[in-house]
Order: structure tokens, then sequence, then C-alpha cells
């Protein structure tokens, strides 16, 4: 159970990267009070803690639905991983993120980013949805499932807290620490993703 929990911990923490997007909502939140960047913050993270847990409760429903294998899924699911490994290996991940946070900047009718972009796409995107219904997937019996959803908890809290820690942690870390360790998170991740392929693939044949 503990090696489960690490091993869900640290892929669910290398896919949603709370270190990566405290400085984009640094960046999207320069105007706003600390009340108003600490209600931002809790608001983001409740909304993206709901969606994931939508997809890891209710996801393998869903694919049955449109009529998917779910090895289809782990194979499909661990190249999106790997792509994205591969943008953060060579920073195309943060820049994207940063073009990103510069677009709502610069729209002034947009005040409350916590639903677009932190919430959706930055937290509960298309890697971080798929990687918890992999997990999800992999998970057997209720007390794996119990473990790996603790693991999505968890990383959501240190998500939180690094968006409330936001401006801190950034003067802290600088931007060269912050390369270095995307760019380690990146290649950890590159492993499981083609961990998650070779399963599927294993599980079709």
């Amino acid at each position: 159970m503990t090696e489960l929990f690490i091993s869900a911990f640290v892929t669910l923490f290398v896919v949603i990267d709370p270190p990566g997007c405290a400085p984009i909502y640094a960046s999207l939140t320069t105007g706003a009070s600390a009340a108003q960047r600490r209600a931002m913050a809790i608001r983001a993270v409740a909304i993206a803690t709901a969606i994931l847990l939508v997809f890891a409760l209710w996801g393998k429903q869903l694919l049955g639905l449109l009529g998917i294998a779910l090895d289809s899924f782990r194979i499909a699911g661990g190249i999106m991983l790997f792509i994205i490994a591969m943008d953060m290996v060579f920073e195309k991940r943060t820049q994207r993120r940063e073009d990103r946070a510069h677009k709502i900047a610069e729209t002034p009718e947009v005040e409350d980013v916590s639903v677009f972009p932190m919430a959706m796409p930055m937290i509960a995107g298309p890697g971080s949805i798929a990687t918890v219904m992999l997990l999800m997937s992999r998970a057997e019996g209720l007390g794996e499932r119990l473990i790996v959803m603790g693991a999505v908890l968890s990383t959501l809290a240190l998500m939180l807290a690094s968006l409330l820690a936001a401006g801190p942690l950034m003067a802290l870390l600088g931007t060269k620490i912050e390369a270095v360790i995307t760019r380690l998170l990146g290649v950890l991740l590159a492993a499981l993703a083609a961990q998650f392929v070779i399963d599927g693939l294993n599980a079709s044949f």
C-alpha cells in the first residue's frame, strides 16, 4: 500500500506540477489583494478536485459508453504523458503556460482566474485526467482505490499550498532552480509514461 501511494503520488505530482503552476498563478493575480488571491486559489483547487474525482470514480464507465477498451486508454494515456514529459524537459510546457497567462492577463474583463485557466486546464487538464483514470484502472479492490484517491487529494493539497505561497515561493526558488526541477520531473514522467504503454501492450497481446 505504501509503494502504491508513493507511485501514485509521484506520478500525479509530476503531471499536475504544483511548483510549475505557482509562478503562473502569481503572474495572473498580480493586481489582486491577498484575500482575493487566497479565495481564487481555494476555488481553483476545489473545482479541479471535483473534476478529477468525477473522472476517477466514473471515468471507466464513460469509456464503456464510448466503446473504448481500458487497455487502449492506457496506451493513449501513456503516449499523452510522454508528450507532456518531452515538453517539460525542453521547457515547452512552461512556455505555453506563460503564453496562456499573458493572454488572460491582457483581457481586462477577466478578473477571476480560478475556473479558467487555473482549475481547467492548468490543474485538471487532459494529462491529469488521463493519469487519474490510468491509476484507478490499475488499482484492485476498494483499499487500493482509496490509496489512489488519497494520493490525488494529497497532491491537490500541495497545489493549494503552492498557490497560496506563490509569491514567496518564486522569490525563494528563482527561475533557474525551477527550470532544473521541471526538467528532472520531466525525465521521471517519461519513464512512468513508458510503463503505462508497456502495461497496455502487455494486456492487449
